[in-house]
Protein backbone atom coordinates (compact mmCIF):
# COMPACT_ATOMS: atom_id res chain seq x y z
CA UNK A 1 0.00 0.00 0.00
CA UNK A 2 0.68 3.40 -0.49
CA UNK A 3 -0.08 7.15 0.75
CA UNK A 4 -0.39 9.51 -2.25
CA UNK A 5 0.07 13.36 -1.69
CA UNK A 6 -0.30 14.04 -5.19
CA UNK A 7 3.35 15.67 -4.73
CA UNK A 8 5.18 13.62 -7.30
CA UNK A 9 6.74 10.13 -7.39
CA UNK A 10 9.20 10.97 -4.89
CA UNK A 11 6.68 11.88 -2.25
CA UNK A 12 4.67 8.84 -3.04
CA UNK A 13 8.67 7.06 -2.55
CA UNK A 14 8.70 8.58 0.63
CA UNK A 15 5.62 7.65 1.95
CA UNK A 16 6.00 3.85 0.84
CA UNK A 17 9.25 3.67 2.40
CA UNK A 18 7.39 5.19 5.58
CA UNK A 19 4.89 2.69 5.36
CA UNK A 20 6.96 -0.46 5.17
CA UNK A 21 9.17 0.66 8.01
CA UNK A 22 6.12 1.36 9.94
CA UNK A 23 4.10 -2.14 9.35
CA UNK A 24 8.00 -3.81 10.05
CA UNK A 25 8.44 -2.44 12.97
CA UNK A 26 5.14 -1.83 14.68
CA UNK A 27 4.64 -5.68 13.76
CA UNK A 28 7.98 -6.41 15.48
CA UNK A 29 6.69 -4.60 18.67
CA UNK A 30 3.49 -4.90 19.40
CA UNK A 31 0.90 -7.30 20.82
CA UNK A 32 -1.09 -9.52 18.04
CA UNK A 33 -4.40 -7.94 19.27
CA UNK A 34 -2.86 -4.72 18.41
CA UNK A 35 -2.51 -5.78 14.52
CA UNK A 36 -6.12 -5.03 13.27
CA UNK A 37 -5.97 -1.19 14.58
CA UNK A 38 -2.42 -1.22 12.69
CA UNK A 39 -3.55 -2.76 9.28
CA UNK A 40 -6.80 -1.37 9.34
CA UNK A 41 -5.17 1.91 9.37
CA UNK A 42 -2.89 1.51 7.04
CA UNK A 43 -5.92 0.67 4.71
CA UNK A 44 -7.72 3.38 5.32
CA UNK A 45 -4.87 5.89 4.59
CA UNK A 46 -3.80 3.55 1.37
CA UNK A 47 -7.27 3.91 0.15
CA UNK A 48 -7.24 7.49 -0.59
CA UNK A 49 -4.71 7.01 -2.91
CA UNK A 50 -6.72 7.59 -5.70
CA UNK A 51 -6.80 5.13 -8.69
CA UNK A 52 -3.86 3.00 -9.81
CA UNK A 53 -1.47 1.55 -12.49
CA UNK A 54 0.04 -2.16 -12.17
CA UNK A 55 1.41 -4.28 -14.65
CA UNK A 56 0.88 -8.15 -15.05
CA UNK A 57 3.81 -10.53 -14.71
CA UNK A 58 2.61 -13.91 -16.47
CA UNK A 59 5.34 -16.59 -16.44
CA UNK A 60 4.72 -18.90 -19.52
CA UNK A 61 8.12 -18.29 -21.19
CA UNK A 62 10.89 -20.02 -22.26
CA UNK A 63 13.51 -18.02 -20.59
CA UNK A 64 11.80 -15.77 -17.44
CA UNK A 65 14.38 -13.37 -16.07
CA UNK A 66 14.94 -13.71 -12.09
CA UNK A 67 13.22 -12.31 -9.51
CA UNK A 68 15.75 -10.03 -8.67
CA UNK A 69 16.14 -8.84 -12.38
CA UNK A 70 12.31 -8.24 -12.00
CA UNK A 71 11.71 -6.41 -9.76
CA UNK A 72 14.95 -3.68 -10.93
CA UNK A 73 12.66 -3.46 -14.10
CA UNK A 74 9.38 -2.29 -11.58
CA UNK A 75 11.69 -0.47 -9.68
CA UNK A 76 13.36 1.41 -12.63
CA UNK A 77 9.91 2.42 -14.14
CA UNK A 78 8.34 3.26 -10.90
CA UNK A 79 5.69 0.72 -10.80
CA UNK A 80 4.16 0.26 -7.59
CA UNK A 81 1.47 -2.34 -7.95
CA UNK A 82 2.39 -5.84 -9.72
CA UNK A 83 0.12 -8.85 -10.36
CA UNK A 84 1.49 -12.75 -9.84
CA UNK A 85 -0.52 -15.68 -11.44
CA UNK A 86 0.88 -17.67 -8.70
CA UNK A 87 2.40 -17.43 -5.33
CA UNK A 88 6.40 -17.52 -6.91
CA UNK A 89 8.19 -17.21 -3.35
CA UNK A 90 11.33 -16.04 -5.32
CA UNK A 91 9.02 -13.01 -6.20
CA UNK A 92 7.27 -12.65 -2.89
CA UNK A 93 11.06 -12.61 -1.42
CA UNK A 94 12.45 -10.57 -4.27
CA UNK A 95 9.17 -7.62 -3.36
CA UNK A 96 9.90 -7.93 0.01
CA UNK A 97 10.93 -4.61 1.69
CA UNK A 98 10.15 -2.34 -1.09
CA UNK A 99 6.67 -0.91 -0.83
CA UNK A 100 5.36 -2.06 -4.36
CA UNK A 101 1.54 -3.67 -3.50
CA UNK A 102 1.19 -7.12 -5.10
CA UNK A 103 -2.08 -8.84 -5.89
CA UNK A 104 -1.26 -12.85 -5.67
CA UNK A 105 -3.07 -15.58 -7.77
CA UNK A 106 -4.10 -18.79 -7.21
CA UNK A 107 -4.01 -20.98 -10.38
CA UNK A 108 -7.12 -22.19 -11.57
CA UNK A 109 -5.64 -25.54 -10.98
CA UNK A 110 -5.34 -25.17 -7.31
CA UNK A 111 -8.88 -24.04 -7.09
CA UNK A 112 -10.60 -27.32 -6.57
CA UNK A 113 -8.33 -28.30 -3.80
CA UNK A 114 -9.00 -24.86 -1.82
CA UNK A 115 -12.90 -24.99 -2.66
CA UNK A 116 -13.02 -28.12 -1.43
CA UNK A 117 -11.01 -27.94 1.75
CA UNK A 118 -11.11 -24.79 4.89
CA UNK A 119 -7.66 -26.50 6.15
CA UNK A 120 -6.09 -26.56 2.58
CA UNK A 121 -7.13 -22.81 2.74
CA UNK A 122 -5.80 -22.25 5.76
CA UNK A 123 -2.74 -24.09 4.49
CA UNK A 124 -2.26 -21.88 1.57
CA UNK A 125 -2.84 -18.90 3.61
CA UNK A 126 0.20 -19.70 6.10
CA UNK A 127 2.46 -20.85 3.29
CA UNK A 128 2.00 -17.88 0.74
CA UNK A 129 0.62 -14.61 2.34
CA UNK A 130 1.26 -15.15 6.26
CA UNK A 131 4.76 -15.70 5.86
CA UNK A 132 5.52 -12.79 3.28
CA UNK A 133 3.71 -10.21 5.22
CA UNK A 134 3.95 -7.41 6.55
CA UNK A 135 7.94 -7.71 4.62
CA UNK A 136 6.17 -8.14 1.09
CA UNK A 137 3.08 -6.09 0.71
CA UNK A 138 0.55 -8.17 -0.04
CA UNK A 139 -2.84 -6.72 -0.80
CA UNK A 140 -5.23 -8.86 -2.83
CA UNK A 141 -5.44 -12.19 -3.41
CA UNK A 142 -7.13 -13.19 -6.91
CA UNK A 143 -9.09 -16.69 -6.80
CA UNK A 144 -8.58 -18.47 -10.90
CA UNK A 145 -8.59 -15.79 -13.60
CA UNK A 146 -12.08 -16.11 -15.90
CA UNK A 147 -13.04 -19.30 -14.10
CA UNK A 148 -16.69 -19.33 -14.94
CA UNK A 149 -15.68 -18.99 -18.63
CA UNK A 150 -12.53 -21.12 -18.91
CA UNK A 151 -13.32 -23.72 -16.48
CA UNK A 152 -16.97 -24.06 -15.41
CA UNK A 153 -17.21 -26.86 -14.18
CA UNK A 154 -14.98 -25.71 -11.29
CA UNK A 155 -17.97 -22.99 -10.90
CA UNK A 156 -19.43 -24.48 -7.68
CA UNK A 157 -16.42 -24.88 -5.77
CA UNK A 158 -15.21 -20.78 -6.72
CA UNK A 159 -17.45 -18.96 -4.24
CA UNK A 160 -16.50 -21.63 -1.42
CA UNK A 161 -12.88 -21.08 -1.95
CA UNK A 162 -13.02 -17.39 -2.00
CA UNK A 163 -15.10 -17.66 1.40
CA UNK A 164 -12.12 -20.29 2.74
CA UNK A 165 -9.44 -18.26 2.17
CA UNK A 166 -10.92 -14.95 3.78
CA UNK A 167 -11.93 -17.21 6.51
CA UNK A 168 -8.17 -18.02 6.83
CA UNK A 169 -7.15 -13.98 6.78
CA UNK A 170 -9.17 -13.28 9.40
CA UNK A 171 -7.77 -15.90 11.35
CA UNK A 172 -4.54 -14.77 10.62
CA UNK A 173 -5.20 -11.11 11.45
CA UNK A 174 -4.98 -10.14 7.48
CA UNK A 175 -8.51 -9.38 6.83
CA UNK A 176 -7.77 -6.01 7.02
CA UNK A 177 -5.03 -5.89 4.58
CA UNK A 178 -5.70 -8.32 2.20
CA UNK A 179 -8.72 -8.92 0.42
CA UNK A 180 -10.03 -11.76 -1.58
CA UNK A 181 -11.53 -11.15 -4.86
CA UNK A 182 -12.04 -13.19 -8.54
CA UNK A 183 -11.13 -11.53 -12.05
CA UNK A 184 -13.72 -12.25 -14.86
CA UNK A 185 -13.91 -12.03 -18.24
CA UNK A 186 -15.99 -9.41 -20.86
CA UNK A 187 -17.74 -12.51 -21.78
CA UNK A 188 -19.07 -13.02 -18.99
CA UNK A 189 -21.24 -10.24 -20.26
CA UNK A 190 -22.98 -11.56 -23.46
CA UNK A 191 -23.75 -7.85 -25.03
CA UNK A 192 -21.92 -4.92 -23.43
CA UNK A 193 -23.12 -2.47 -25.34
CA UNK A 194 -24.67 0.04 -24.53
CA UNK A 195 -23.87 -0.57 -21.01
CA UNK A 196 -27.30 0.62 -19.61
CA UNK A 197 -28.79 -2.58 -20.51
CA UNK A 198 -26.11 -4.69 -19.81
CA UNK A 199 -26.03 -8.11 -17.58
CA UNK A 200 -24.19 -11.10 -16.53
CA UNK A 201 -24.89 -14.62 -18.48
CA UNK A 202 -28.41 -15.40 -17.02
CA UNK A 203 -27.00 -19.03 -16.33
CA UNK A 204 -24.69 -17.59 -13.76
CA UNK A 205 -26.99 -15.28 -11.79
CA UNK A 206 -26.73 -17.76 -8.78
CA UNK A 207 -23.13 -17.42 -8.84
CA UNK A 208 -22.78 -14.19 -9.43
CA UNK A 209 -25.20 -13.64 -6.39
CA UNK A 210 -23.18 -15.11 -4.14
CA UNK A 211 -19.52 -13.44 -6.02
CA UNK A 212 -21.01 -9.84 -5.70
CA UNK A 213 -22.71 -10.60 -1.95
CA UNK A 214 -19.20 -11.43 -0.98
CA UNK A 215 -17.52 -8.82 -2.33
CA UNK A 216 -20.08 -6.35 -0.54
CA UNK A 217 -19.59 -8.21 2.89
CA UNK A 218 -15.82 -8.19 2.90
CA UNK A 219 -15.25 -4.67 1.09
CA UNK A 220 -13.75 -6.23 -1.96
CA UNK A 221 -13.70 -4.92 -5.70
CA UNK A 222 -15.07 -6.69 -8.39
CA UNK A 223 -11.85 -7.97 -11.01
CA UNK A 224 -12.81 -7.52 -14.66
CA UNK A 225 -10.50 -8.61 -17.32
CA UNK A 226 -11.18 -5.34 -20.08
CA UNK A 227 -9.40 -5.99 -23.42
CA UNK A 228 -11.19 -3.81 -26.10
CA UNK A 229 -8.31 -5.74 -28.70
CA UNK A 230 -10.72 -8.16 -28.42
CA UNK A 231 -14.15 -6.41 -28.69
CA UNK A 232 -12.37 -4.82 -31.62
CA UNK A 233 -10.85 -7.47 -33.65
CA UNK A 234 -14.29 -9.47 -32.97
CA UNK A 235 -16.48 -7.21 -34.06
CA UNK A 236 -15.25 -6.91 -37.81
CA UNK A 237 -15.56 -2.48 -38.23
CA UNK A 238 -18.51 -2.20 -36.08
CA UNK A 239 -16.34 0.53 -33.94
CA UNK A 240 -13.21 2.52 -35.35
CA UNK A 241 -9.88 1.67 -33.87
CA UNK A 242 -9.86 5.24 -32.57
CA UNK A 243 -12.22 4.09 -29.96
CA UNK A 244 -10.33 1.33 -28.90
CA UNK A 245 -6.96 3.29 -28.93
CA UNK A 246 -8.65 5.97 -27.00
CA UNK A 247 -7.93 8.26 -29.33
CA UNK A 248 -10.51 11.23 -30.62
CA UNK A 249 -13.40 10.43 -32.58
CA UNK A 250 -15.01 11.98 -35.99
CA UNK A 251 -18.06 14.26 -35.36
CA UNK A 252 -19.46 11.74 -37.50
CA UNK A 253 -18.54 8.78 -35.65
CA UNK A 254 -19.60 9.70 -31.81
CA UNK A 255 -20.78 6.44 -29.62
CA UNK A 256 -23.81 7.10 -27.29
CA UNK A 257 -25.77 5.06 -25.16
CA UNK A 258 -28.99 5.89 -26.32
CA UNK A 259 -30.69 5.10 -22.83
CA UNK A 260 -28.86 7.61 -21.01
CA UNK A 261 -27.22 9.82 -24.07
CA UNK A 262 -24.02 9.04 -21.92
CA UNK A 263 -21.28 9.89 -24.89
CA UNK A 264 -18.74 6.90 -24.60
CA UNK A 265 -14.65 8.27 -26.27
CA UNK A 266 -13.34 5.36 -25.66
CA UNK A 267 -14.50 1.24 -25.31
CA UNK A 268 -12.65 0.60 -22.27
CA UNK A 269 -14.93 3.46 -20.50
CA UNK A 270 -18.13 1.15 -22.06
CA UNK A 271 -16.77 -1.79 -20.90
CA UNK A 272 -16.38 -0.77 -17.44
CA UNK A 273 -20.08 0.59 -17.36
CA UNK A 274 -21.49 -2.46 -18.70
CA UNK A 275 -19.48 -4.10 -15.65
CA UNK A 276 -21.17 -1.60 -12.99
CA UNK A 277 -25.03 -2.09 -14.94
CA UNK A 278 -24.49 -5.83 -14.94
CA UNK A 279 -23.92 -5.77 -11.34
CA UNK A 280 -26.77 -3.21 -11.04
CA UNK A 281 -29.36 -5.61 -12.53
CA UNK A 282 -29.05 -8.18 -9.65
CA UNK A 283 -29.54 -5.32 -7.36
CA UNK A 284 -25.79 -4.82 -6.24
CA UNK A 285 -24.21 -1.14 -6.06
CA UNK A 286 -20.79 0.45 -4.51
CA UNK A 287 -18.87 -1.90 -5.41
CA UNK A 288 -16.04 -0.72 -6.86
CA UNK A 289 -14.28 -2.18 -10.09
CA UNK A 290 -10.40 -2.95 -10.48
CA UNK A 291 -9.41 -3.84 -14.02
CA UNK A 292 -6.96 -6.84 -13.69
CA UNK A 293 -5.93 -7.10 -17.36
CA UNK A 294 -5.80 -4.50 -20.44
CA UNK A 295 -3.66 -4.04 -22.93
CA UNK A 296 -2.86 -4.57 -26.75
CA UNK A 297 -0.14 -7.11 -28.53
CA UNK A 298 2.40 -5.72 -30.02
CA UNK A 299 2.61 -8.40 -32.64
CA UNK A 300 0.25 -10.63 -34.81
CA UNK A 301 0.22 -13.29 -37.73
CA UNK A 302 -0.82 -12.46 -41.14
CA UNK A 303 -4.34 -12.38 -40.56
CA UNK A 304 -3.95 -10.00 -37.41
CA UNK A 305 -2.56 -6.44 -38.77
CA UNK A 306 -4.14 -4.30 -35.58
CA UNK A 307 -1.83 -6.14 -33.62
CA UNK A 308 1.28 -3.96 -33.80
CA UNK A 309 3.86 -1.92 -31.85
CA UNK A 310 2.43 1.19 -32.87
CA UNK A 311 -1.04 0.38 -31.49
CA UNK A 312 0.10 -1.03 -28.63
CA UNK A 313 2.39 1.88 -27.63
CA UNK A 314 -1.35 4.06 -28.14
CA UNK A 315 -3.41 2.24 -26.29
CA UNK A 316 -1.23 1.91 -23.33
CA UNK A 317 -0.18 4.88 -23.24
CA UNK A 318 -3.15 6.15 -23.66
CA UNK A 319 -4.60 3.99 -21.02
CA UNK A 320 -2.20 4.62 -18.30
CA UNK A 321 -2.70 8.46 -18.93
CA UNK A 322 -6.43 7.93 -18.79
CA UNK A 323 -6.17 5.92 -15.06
CA UNK A 324 -3.84 8.41 -13.14
CA UNK A 325 -5.60 11.40 -14.62
CA UNK A 326 -8.56 10.66 -12.24
CA UNK A 327 -11.25 10.19 -15.29
CA UNK A 328 -14.05 8.14 -14.69
CA UNK A 329 -16.40 6.63 -16.43
CA UNK A 330 -19.56 8.48 -17.90
CA UNK A 331 -21.65 6.48 -15.65
CA UNK A 332 -19.34 6.74 -12.74
CA UNK A 333 -17.48 10.09 -13.48
CA UNK A 334 -16.26 10.73 -9.89
CA UNK A 335 -14.65 6.88 -9.70
CA UNK A 336 -11.63 6.06 -11.47
CA UNK A 337 -10.68 2.37 -11.79
CA UNK A 338 -7.19 0.78 -11.07
CA UNK A 339 -5.61 -0.76 -13.65
CA UNK A 340 -3.23 -3.71 -14.20
CA UNK A 341 -1.23 -3.65 -17.83
CA UNK A 342 -1.09 -6.52 -19.75
CA UNK A 343 1.68 -7.10 -19.54
CA UNK A 344 5.62 -6.62 -18.51
CA UNK A 345 7.21 -9.79 -20.60
CA UNK A 346 5.68 -11.52 -23.79
CA UNK A 347 5.39 -15.23 -23.12
CA UNK A 348 6.29 -17.19 -25.80
CA UNK A 349 4.42 -20.26 -24.57
CA UNK A 350 1.45 -19.41 -24.26
CA UNK A 351 -1.01 -21.04 -26.84
CA UNK A 352 -2.92 -19.71 -29.79
CA UNK A 353 -2.26 -17.21 -32.36
CA UNK A 354 0.99 -14.95 -32.80
CA UNK A 355 -1.12 -11.97 -31.03
CA UNK A 356 -1.22 -13.96 -27.75
CA UNK A 357 2.45 -14.50 -27.23
CA UNK A 358 3.31 -10.92 -27.65
CA UNK A 359 1.30 -8.55 -24.85
CA UNK A 360 4.33 -7.69 -22.88
CA UNK A 361 6.26 -4.27 -22.87
CA UNK A 362 9.54 -6.47 -22.64
CA UNK A 363 10.99 -9.70 -24.24
CA UNK A 364 11.87 -11.97 -21.90
CA UNK A 365 15.31 -11.15 -22.54
CA UNK A 366 14.68 -8.01 -20.73
CA UNK A 367 14.74 -5.98 -23.91
CA UNK A 368 12.02 -3.54 -24.49
CA UNK A 369 9.78 -3.08 -27.55
CA UNK A 370 8.32 0.13 -26.63
CA UNK A 371 8.64 2.60 -23.34
CA UNK A 372 6.04 3.53 -21.39
CA UNK A 373 5.33 6.12 -18.54
CA UNK A 374 3.88 4.51 -15.59
CA UNK A 375 4.11 7.51 -13.52
CA UNK A 376 1.66 10.74 -13.59
CA UNK A 377 3.16 12.35 -16.99
CA UNK A 378 3.26 15.85 -14.87
CA UNK A 379 5.19 14.44 -12.27
CA UNK A 380 8.39 13.62 -15.16
CA UNK A 381 10.54 14.73 -17.41
CA UNK A 382 9.24 12.47 -19.81
CA UNK A 383 7.87 12.79 -23.14
CA UNK A 384 3.70 13.73 -22.95
CA UNK A 385 2.92 11.25 -25.29
CA UNK A 386 4.91 8.63 -23.27
CA UNK A 387 7.16 7.72 -26.55
CA UNK A 388 10.79 7.42 -24.60
CA UNK A 389 13.14 5.00 -26.58
CA UNK A 390 10.34 4.52 -29.63
CA UNK A 391 11.19 6.04 -32.89
CA UNK A 392 9.10 6.01 -36.10
CA UNK A 393 11.64 5.96 -39.23
CA UNK A 394 11.71 5.35 -43.10
CA UNK A 395 11.98 1.68 -44.44
CA UNK A 396 15.23 1.85 -46.39
CA UNK A 397 13.44 -0.82 -49.11
CA UNK A 398 10.91 1.42 -50.24
CA UNK A 399 11.01 3.54 -53.52
CA UNK A 400 12.86 6.39 -52.88
CA UNK A 401 10.17 8.25 -54.84
CA UNK A 402 7.80 7.00 -52.77
CA UNK A 403 10.01 8.41 -49.31
CA UNK A 404 10.14 12.01 -51.22
CA UNK A 405 6.66 11.58 -50.99
CA UNK A 406 6.25 11.23 -47.29
CA UNK A 407 8.87 13.87 -46.60
CA UNK A 408 7.34 16.52 -48.66
CA UNK A 409 4.03 15.56 -46.65
CA UNK A 410 5.72 15.28 -43.16
CA UNK A 411 7.19 19.00 -44.03
CA UNK A 412 4.61 20.39 -45.53
CA UNK A 413 0.82 19.55 -44.68
CA UNK A 414 1.87 17.41 -41.44
CA UNK A 415 3.39 20.03 -39.95
CA UNK A 416 6.99 18.66 -39.25
CA UNK A 417 9.88 20.62 -37.73
CA UNK A 418 12.04 19.68 -40.44
CA UNK A 419 14.73 22.98 -39.32
CA UNK A 420 17.01 19.99 -38.30
CA UNK A 421 17.44 18.53 -42.08
CA UNK A 422 17.82 21.99 -43.51
CA UNK A 423 21.11 22.44 -45.85
CA UNK A 424 23.49 23.76 -42.90
CA UNK A 425 21.89 22.04 -40.29
CA UNK A 426 22.97 19.29 -37.99
CA UNK A 427 20.53 16.42 -39.13
CA UNK A 428 21.26 17.52 -42.56
CA UNK A 429 22.85 14.89 -45.38
CA UNK A 430 22.61 15.48 -48.72
CA UNK A 431 22.84 12.15 -50.08
CA UNK A 432 21.00 10.39 -47.36
CA UNK A 433 17.19 10.09 -48.46
CA UNK A 434 16.51 7.57 -45.87
CA UNK A 435 18.27 9.47 -43.26
CA UNK A 436 15.94 12.51 -44.08
CA UNK A 437 12.49 11.12 -43.92
CA UNK A 438 13.47 9.27 -40.77
CA UNK A 439 14.05 12.83 -38.98
CA UNK A 440 10.77 13.92 -40.33
CA UNK A 441 8.06 11.14 -39.75
CA UNK A 442 9.68 10.65 -36.05
CA UNK A 443 9.73 14.19 -35.65
CA UNK A 444 5.53 14.42 -36.89
CA UNK A 445 5.08 10.85 -34.90
CA UNK A 446 6.42 12.40 -31.62
CA UNK A 447 3.90 15.43 -32.22
CA UNK A 448 1.15 13.76 -32.93
CA UNK A 449 0.70 9.95 -31.97
CA UNK A 450 -1.40 11.12 -28.38
CA UNK A 451 -3.86 12.66 -30.48
CA UNK A 452 -4.45 10.43 -33.06
CA UNK A 453 -0.77 10.11 -35.30
CA UNK A 454 0.49 6.80 -36.67
CA UNK A 455 3.61 5.63 -38.24
CA UNK A 456 2.38 4.60 -41.35
CA UNK A 457 2.89 7.24 -44.68
CA UNK A 458 1.99 4.93 -46.88
CA UNK A 459 3.27 1.92 -45.65
CA UNK A 460 6.77 4.07 -46.15
CA UNK A 461 7.60 3.90 -42.25
CA UNK A 462 7.76 1.57 -38.92
CA UNK A 463 8.78 1.61 -35.37
CA UNK A 464 12.16 0.47 -34.14
CA UNK A 465 13.24 0.94 -30.29
CA UNK A 466 17.05 1.77 -31.98
CA UNK A 467 17.85 5.40 -31.44
CA UNK A 468 18.65 6.61 -34.81
CA UNK A 469 20.17 9.66 -32.90
CA UNK A 470 23.76 10.47 -34.20
CA UNK A 471 26.38 13.16 -33.32
CA UNK A 472 24.64 16.54 -32.88
CA UNK A 473 21.63 15.48 -34.33
CA UNK A 474 18.93 14.16 -31.70
CA UNK A 475 15.90 12.91 -32.60
CA UNK A 476 12.77 12.76 -30.74
CA UNK A 477 12.36 10.13 -28.11
CA UNK A 478 16.47 9.99 -27.95
CA UNK A 479 18.10 10.30 -24.57
CA UNK A 480 19.19 13.85 -25.46
CA UNK A 481 15.99 14.69 -26.61
CA UNK A 482 14.75 17.85 -24.82
CA UNK A 483 11.36 16.08 -24.89
CA UNK A 484 12.09 12.85 -23.71
CA UNK A 485 14.27 10.38 -21.13
CA UNK A 486 15.45 7.01 -22.38
CA UNK A 487 16.46 5.19 -25.46
CA UNK A 488 15.94 1.60 -25.60
CA UNK A 489 16.53 -0.17 -22.68
CA UNK A 490 17.24 -3.46 -21.09
CA UNK A 491 17.22 -4.91 -17.56
CA UNK A 492 18.68 -2.96 -14.93
CA UNK A 493 19.53 0.28 -17.37
CA UNK A 494 18.18 3.56 -15.99
CA UNK A 495 14.83 4.94 -17.56
CA UNK A 496 15.66 8.07 -17.28
CA UNK A 497 15.08 10.99 -13.98
CA UNK A 498 11.83 11.48 -12.54
CA UNK A 499 11.25 15.64 -12.18
CA UNK A 500 12.78 17.32 -8.91
CA UNK A 501 9.76 17.74 -5.82
CA UNK A 502 9.41 21.27 -4.19
CA UNK A 503 10.95 21.57 -1.17
CA UNK A 504 7.44 22.58 0.24
CA UNK A 505 6.55 19.38 -1.49
CA UNK A 506 9.10 16.92 0.97
CA UNK A 507 8.33 19.16 3.80
CA UNK A 508 4.47 18.10 3.05
CA UNK A 509 5.62 14.27 2.73
CA UNK A 510 7.86 14.24 6.02
CA UNK A 511 5.07 16.38 8.01
CA UNK A 512 2.12 13.77 7.08
CA UNK A 513 4.74 10.68 7.60
CA UNK A 514 5.74 12.36 11.36
CA UNK A 515 1.81 12.71 12.10
CA UNK A 516 0.99 9.22 11.22
CA UNK A 517 4.18 7.52 13.27
CA UNK A 518 3.01 9.70 16.17
CA UNK A 519 -0.47 8.80 15.91
CA UNK A 520 0.26 5.19 15.95
CA UNK A 521 2.76 5.53 18.87
CA UNK A 522 0.12 7.56 20.75
CA UNK A 523 -2.20 4.64 20.34
CA UNK A 524 0.64 2.24 22.52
Amino acid sequence: MRITLSVGELGVEVASIFEVFTVKLLSQMLPRKWEKIIFLLIFIFSSASGAFIGINIGTQMSSLPSAAEIVSILKTQRIKHVRLFDADHQMLNALANTGIEVLVGVPNDQLLRIGESQSEAAAWINKNIAAFVPATNITYIAVGNEVLTTIPNAALVLIPAMQFLHSALLAANLNFQVKVSSPQSMDMIPKHFPPSTASFNSSWNSIMNQYLQFLKNTGSSFMLNAQPYYVYTKGQGIFPLEYALFQPLKPNNQIVDPNTNFHYTSMFDAMIDAAYYSMRSLNFSGIPVIVTESGWPSLGGANESDASIDNALTYNSNLIHHVLNGSGTPSQPTISVSTYVLELFNEDLRPGPVSEKNWGIYVPNGTALYSLTFGRIAESNADSTGLVGVFCVANSSVDSNALKKGLDWACGPGSANCTAIQPGQACYEADNLVALTSYAFNDYYHRTQATGGTCNFGNTAMITTTDPSHGSCIFSGSSGSSTSTTGSTTIGSAFGPVGALSEASNLQVISFAFIIASMLLLLF
